[in-house]
């Protein structure tokens, strides 16, 4: 694998450190068409500088990471069963052993030491993505360093967020944090990236296969770099003296917005080719919590041509570096519930004052030309 990135990518992959970013993480201009690539890393930097040059094709080292039975990223019934029997039996835990008792029943909270084997050459081309397994915050403070990165489950990282919020915004102002579904979604369905986005998570990862919600929020928040895949964290996320908190805003700078919904253009049929639909626009707002809140038109009866509803809405944005505005079109269903024809998601701060038209996308995502709306946009802080 590794001669096949090497022979690939070329120039293109980042194989060693660069000269200015000896000891901390480089730029996102300094890697600007660059490659990386993030695995399991067999010891140091300096040790990979130490082995640049010699032959290290079939040579395999082992790895070893320490595991625990109670994987609270990994399902989140696990972990909520392992919470309780830590409240419940906090009083009777024998520190020396680490076994908790209850009614007769022993738990062993076990660890296990998991090794692998890794290429040496695979692992000497890992620089400055390290994946690193997360312990907690203070661990990563003490001990963890610049070049090493962690992926969360999304349970694990959603109760952290919830009850360290601080502590979870500083280590993301240092170290690159990856977010991953829970393995109990076997269906393959997605959570809402925004909670953590908030808190500042560089990657948040998806189940690209499986359109809906969370993939437009995904695909509209990286229109603000035309798709370039970086987008620079908002000031109050990266200031090292910032007490931000999602949950709790203190201090802001909030923009008034208004869109005037004035009409539809071809808007796509829900079952035929005729235009009857009861159409209909929902106008949602995803940011903070205080932030998320949605809006919606009168339904303009059997009309999917050229519906007119001439409304206006306002919107009061405290976090509007946050926020991402999403139109959703809907044909109005009275048995069977409304049904989706179309979307269209975008950062707030991209939006442009003035007349403008709203391209609408289908579900996965795909252009449905010339399908669109036509609003009219004015915003004030």
């Amino acid at each position: 694998m590794a001669d096949n990135l090497q022979t690939t990518f070329g120039e293109s992959l980042l194989s060693d450190m660069l000269d200015d970013f000896l000891d901390t993480l480089p730029s996102p201009e300094a890697l600007k068409f660059k490659v990386l690539v993030k695995n399991k890393k067999i010891g140091t930097l300096k040790e990979t500088c130490e082995r640049k040059g010699s032959d290290k094709r079939g040579k395999v080292e082992e790895w070893e990471e320490e595991m625990t039975d109670l994987e609270e990223e990994e399902e989140e019934d696990k972990f909520k069963e392992s919470e309780i029997f830590e409240s419940v039996l906090e009083d009777n835990q024998d520190k020396e052993t680490g076994v908790k008792k209850l009614s007769g029943v022993t738990l062993f909270k076990k660890k296990k030491n998991r090794k692998l084997k890794i290429s040496l050459a695979l692992s000497d081309l890992v620089i400055y993505t390290k994946a690193e397994k997360f312990r907690n915050f203070q661990h990563s403070r003490l001990y963890q360093q610049f070049n090493e990165c962690n992926s969360i489950g999304e349970t694990q990282a959603r109760k952290l967020s919830n009850l360290r919020v601080h502590e979870f915004i500083f280590h993301t102002r240092k170290f690159i944090t990856r977010i991953y579904p829970k393995a109990t979604r076997a269906d393959s369905s997605n959570f809402n990236p925004q909670e953590f986005w908030n808190i500042g998570c560089q990657m948040v990862a998806l189940n690209f296969q499986t359109p809906g919600l969370p993939m437009d929020l995904q695909n509209g928040k990286f229109l603000d770099n035309g798709g370039s895949g970086y987008i620079l964290k908002p000031h109050f996320l990266r200031d090292s003296i910032s007490d931000f908190n999602p949950s709790n805003i203190k201090e802001s700078m909030p923009i008034t917005l208004t869109i005037r919904l004035i009409s539809g253009i071809q808007l796509p049929l829900s079952h035929s080719s005729s235009n009857k639909d009861d159409t209909l626009v929902i106008i949602e707002v995803f940011g903070v919590p205080n932030d998320q809140m949605k809006q919606q038109t009168r339904v303009i009866k059997k009309n999917a041509f050229s519906p007119r509803w001439n409304e206006t809405f306002t919107f009061i944005i405290h976090v509007p570096e946050l926020a991402l505005i999403r139109f959703v079109v809907e044909s109005q269903g009275l048995i069977a519930g409304n049904k989706f024809l179309g979307q269209y998601t975008l950062p707030l701060l991209c939006m442009n004052k003035g007349y403008r038209r709203v391209p609408l996308l289908s579900r996965k995502g795909e252009s449905l030309e010339p399908a669109s709306l036509f609003v009219y946009v004015w915003y004030i802080r």
